[in-house]
């Protein structure tokens, strides 16, 4: 691996429970700490062609912090306990053993939960949260389908992982990156196979599964960005947009992909890029926002609604108005504030729901 951070440092530390958590640090720039998603190894996601463009382009611009969860990749694996609380202490004891005071916060894909309680625990801490394919709660409705689908899954983990064949995990990787080629999607069988056992794959994912931290959402209040494939079969584009609607002020960029981890050679892997640097740039993110007191409360409720990325169909429909009902309120709010053009737009939506 080559360019800005090209060796990373694995260190280890002691969760609150005994667990030993490994984790590794890589990257020039501002820290990042990442809540670490389902699958990781930070020895085999070094050379991975599935990684490894993460790893160099936002290690160019940030200090990255990432951890193998409890169960996985080179942290303890002989563990039972999986559930929120002892997720959340694995994430402080790494924050505290690297000797971060104030960084960012990535949560990726299962991650979103402990991220979550861990900003509204230590809101002192974290200076930006950022949401990559992730959610705030794993199951929060399900219907009896996705119950089932639910329990599907478990049995073909519980059966599958473990087998020398990948035939049981490729069903796993073709939802992951199915805009993948071979040889990425044979790395991502092999990294299911290495990262943990059959048996804490499957006690993992049920412990998850209760995870639910909306409730924490209207109580965060800090720069956020969510990006979120428009297509993603693991966790779907509404749990990106619940996310952005429920944290006041949230950005929600939507990712052209139907990869769940966006790959280096897709169209969306610079938009993603681009938007993370500019999010953890020093000044931070900025818009001009000229005087809203002419705006009225319905027009407020609209412009509020865009801002949290819901389509003009959408917002009529929660309104109970017509949709050109919804493009008038649009229009004259626009005027209003004296903007134009889909860009200038959106970013006026975004900065007035922070008022």
């Amino acid at each position: 691996m080559s360019g800005p951070g090209a060796q990373q440092q694995i260190r280890f530390c002691e969760a609150p429970d005994g667990v030993r958590i490994a984790y590794a640090v890589s990257g020039t720039g501002p820290p990042m700490l990442i809540s670490t998603c389902w699958l990781s190894h930070l020895q085999h996601d070094w050379e991975s062609p599935v990684w490894r463009h993460f790893l160099e382009d936002l290690g160019s611009f940030a200090t990255l912090i990432r951890y193998d969860e409890r169960g996985h990749g080179l942290s303890d694996w002989d563990v039972e306990d999986h559930g929120l609380e002892a997720r959340i202490g694995d994430l402080e004891a790494v924050a505290d053993h690297a000797g971060l005071d104030r960084f960012a916060l990535m949560a990726m894909a299962q991650g979103g939960p402990p991220a979550i309680a861990y900003t509204h625990r230590h809101p002192e801490r974290v200076s930006r949260l950022l949401f990559y394919s992730s959610y705030a709660a794993a199951m929060p409705d399900p219907t009896p389908e996705e119950l089932e689908l639910f329990e599907t899954f478990e049995q073909m983990i519980k059966v599958g992982f473990g087998r020398p064949g990948s035939e049981f995990r490729r069903v796993f990787t073709s939802m992951m990156i199915p805009g993948a080629t071979e040889e990425q999607m044979r790395w991502l069988d092999e990294l299911q196979r290495v990262a943990t056992s059959a048996s804490t794959a499957y006690l993992a994912r049920q412990q998850r599964a209760r995870a639910n931290c909306l409730p924490l959402l209207d109580q965060l209040d800090l720069p956020t960005l969510v990006l979120h494939g428009l297509h993603d079969q693991m966790n779907g584009f509404e749990c990106g947009r619940a996310l952005a609607a429920g944290i006041r002020g949230a950005r929600l960029v939507p990712l052209e992909t139907r990869n769940h981890i966006v790959l280096g050679d897709e169209p969306a892997w610079p938009v993603f890029v681009e938007e993370v640097r500019r999010f953890l740039a020093p000044e931070g993110p900025t818009v001009a926002v000229p005087s809203t007191s002419a705006i009225s409360g319905r027009e407020r409720e609209v412009l509020t609604l865009v801002a949290a990325g819901r389509t003009n169909d959408e917002i009529a429909a929660e309104l109970v108005l017509s949709v050109r009902t919804v493009e008038r309120h649009l229009q004259n709010v626009y005027v209003k504030l004296g903007v134009r053009g889909p860009s200038a737009r959106a970013a006026a939506a975004a900065a007035l729901a922070r008022t």
